[in-house]
């Protein structure tokens, strides 16, 4: 199914549609934030991606702009850097392959109409998708100016960024490289290794 808007403000996305501008614009954004140094964690990240599904995510002061997530060997990935400053995930599950076996790690958490909640949450998001509702969002706005998502997300970076009061997303999913918060409550949380048969991932 192609990228459509199902109405105003609303649109279903798919790989890096996040950004809203077609693939060769949101490559050449990223390109942009990387001459400008843009660095989207504050810490090497692993190198391997995970994957995050949730039945609805509601965030106040929503960011997004261009960046890069840096293995500890310099091996650089592109990455856009989407930022929330207070988010209410429900029905959130977290998996993660392990390399070379059939073993998979899952983390259940927000069920039962009580979400998990998040501030200052900030993710390198290689892909997502869901059904996205925006309030009052500025798209193409210079990075270095976005304001509203979690303090000091941006820094000084430059080139293609976006921002929103509110975003909603529905049936999310999505692969990232890192996830940063200030504080993450996960209600109800479950955690298991699967193993063999069982080592299914959220998606």
């Amino acid at each position: 199914m192609q990228d459509r808007f199902d109405n105003p403000g609303r649109t279903r996305w798919r790989r890096f549609a996040a950004m809203l501008v077609p693939a060769t614009a949101v490559a050449g954004a990223i390109v942009a934030s990387v001459a400008n140094g843009a660095v989207a964690a504050s810490f090497a990240v692993s190198g391997q991606t995970f994957k995050v599904s949730a039945s609805e995510l509601r965030g106040e002061g929503f960011v997004q702009f261009g960046g890069i997530a840096e293995e500890i060997d310099g091996t650089k990935h592109p990455v856009a850097v989407t930022g929330i400053r207070n988010a209410r995930i429900y029905d959130l599950c977290q998996s993660a392959k392990v390399p070379g076996a059939p073993v998979v790690l899952t983390i259940n958490a927000g069920g039962g109409g009580n979400p998990a909640t998040a501030s200052d949450l900030l993710i390198d998001v290689d892909s997502l998708e869901g059904d996205t509702t925006f309030t009052n969002i500025n798209i193409g706005q210079d990075a270095s100016t976005l304001k509203g998502g979690p303090d000091g997300a941006t820094g000084d970076r430059k080139g293609f960024g976006q921002q929103a009061d509110t975003v909603t997303i529905k049936n999310l999913r999505q692969v990232a490289r890192s996830t940063h918060a200030g504080t993450f409550l996960l209600t109800g949380l479950k955690l298991k290794v699967n193993v063999g048969a069982d080592a299914k991932e959220c998606f």
